[in-house]
């Protein structure tokens, strides 16, 4: 059901030769590109009809507008099952406290005398927030998307979810009851790389924004990326993928669910054990075998994912080996369930998100822990961070100089533009003083 990969013995190799050992799904964007780019082009040209037509032809179902009335998102937020509306509730409040605490300040450093730079932090103008609607539904996507956005301040705010042919052309009900319960009132049907064109380029229906995020499948990533530019994003997203780090203290029947948990996403999910313990190796084989065939979503995703190549089952030599691959594998979700797993979780460099100990598994991380689960796939752990409210706001440098303050620093200001050839950057400054430079 999930093959292993044994590093036990020799040194480990480094950097990307240790790598390309390790479990990875094929998300190959670039090849994706040819597929968007006409879509995104036809989007350009002629907009909402563009958008219109592309949803039939992807998701089944002709529209007659892409914009959800409003009647529809407080039908859906009415009919809400009362113990989802609660669970939505808390999951909101959760990551309202931990998002707001994100919110940074204007800060003004006096530089010198006279001289000061003022960093002042300003939410972008309009987000358009990207929420899937494929194999699964994902109301908790709406939380982690626009709660940071809410909580950094985005006056602008447009989600779009996949139009669904079951629900009349709408997005599911329980993705537009988020909306409406975070009062989100501008909702599109629309999905895949046409949604991103929509916010990118406008249409009669859409203005254009200025970020797009949320997670979404590789045609998603694909258009994200062509966009790139045009638009900011926030990243391109793979398949989920979790890591688990577990020593013989582990609990089999944790780790066996927790890997399931994931792979229940995507027949490309990742599932990826590295543990120093055979025995734990053992009975977690064992263990999955029992609760897969247990579960739901089996054939079509939760198999497909175990047995891929992405997912396995790495044995290390011990516990500095298994961080030395955890490091390099830099998944977007790494638990840790090791003795002293607190400490361990302390030297984790590269994930998306560490989830620490037998208490703390990433499904909470999904919906109620308050942490964001939009989270860098397929390594860019090394150098991205998960969605946050820094995601929506922008550092604008603000300088504050006296004229005694600039005649201070006036001849280094020349000296380097003469350096690098730029003279007329120094004249700048000399104009200011007759053109010469001030005496020292």
């Amino acid at each position: 059901m999930i093959s292993r990969i044994d590093l036990r013995g020799d040194a480990l190799p480094e950097g990307g030769a240790l790598r390309d050992l390790l479990p990875r799904a094929e998300f190959d964007v670039e090849a994706a590109l040819e597929t968007v780019r006409p879509i995104c082009e036809d989007v350009r040209h002629r907009g909402s009809a563009a958008v219109i037509d592309w949803g039939e032809k992807f998701d089944g179902v002709r529209l007659e507008s892409v914009r959800v009335p409003a009647a529809a998102l407080a039908r859906a937020l009415e009919e809400l099952d009362p113990a989802v509306r609660a669970a939505l509730d808390e999951s909101i409040r959760r990551a309202r406290l931990v998002h707001r605490a994100q919110r940074r300040t204007t800060h003004t450093t006096q530089v010198v005398p006279g001289g000061t730079v003022t960093e002042k932090w300003v939410p972008v103008d309009r987000v358009g927030l990207y929420v899937p609607g494929g194999r699964a539904v994902y109301p908790s996507s709406v939380v982690m998307n626009v709660v940071p956005a809410q909580e950094a301040g985005v006056p602008g705010l447009a989600v779009a979810s996949p139009p669904q042919r079951e629900f009349g052309g709408l997005p599911h009900p329980t993705i537009l009851a988020a909306c409406a319960l975070l009062g989100v009132d501008e909702v599109y049907a629309a999905g895949g790389a046409q949604a991103v064109a929509m916010f990118a380029y406008g249409t009669e229906d859409c203005r254009p924004v200025d970020l797009v995020t949320g997670p979404g499948n590789i045609y998603v990533a694909a258009a994200k990326r062509l966009l790139k530019g045009r638009i900011g994003i926030d990243a391109e997203a793979g398949p989920t993928e979790i890591a688990i780090l577990a020593d013989s203290t582990a609990d089999p029947v944790h780790v066996a669910a927790d890997l399931i948990s994931q792979a229940e996403h995507d027949p490309m999910a990742a599932a990826v054990l590295v543990t120093d313990s055979e025995e734990l190796a053992a009975a977690t084989e064992a263990e999955l075998v029992t609760q897969v065939a247990a579960t739901k979503h089996v054939e079509e995703r939760i198999e497909p994912a175990l047995a891929g190549r992405q997912s396995a089952i790495v044995l290390v030599n011990d516990l500095e080996d298994g961080l030395t691959v955890v490091n390099a594998y830099a998944a977007e979700h790494l638990e840790i369930q090791t003795a002293g797993a607190t400490a361990l979780a302390d030297r984790v460099r590269n994930a998306g998100a560490v989830f620490v100990g037998p208490w703390s598994p990433v499904s909470l991380g999904d919906y109620c822990a308050g942490s964001n689960h939009v989270l860098p796939t397929g390594g860019c752990a090394c150098h991205s961070s998960g969605l946050s409210v820094q995601s929506f706001l922008r550092g604008i440098h603000i300088v504050d100089y006296t004229r005694d303050a600039l005649a201070e620093v006036t001849h280094h200001v020349v000296t380097l533009a003469e350096a690098e050839d730029l003279p007329a950057h120094g004249a700048a400054l000399k104009a200011r003083f007759g053109w010469k430079v001030p005496q020292q």
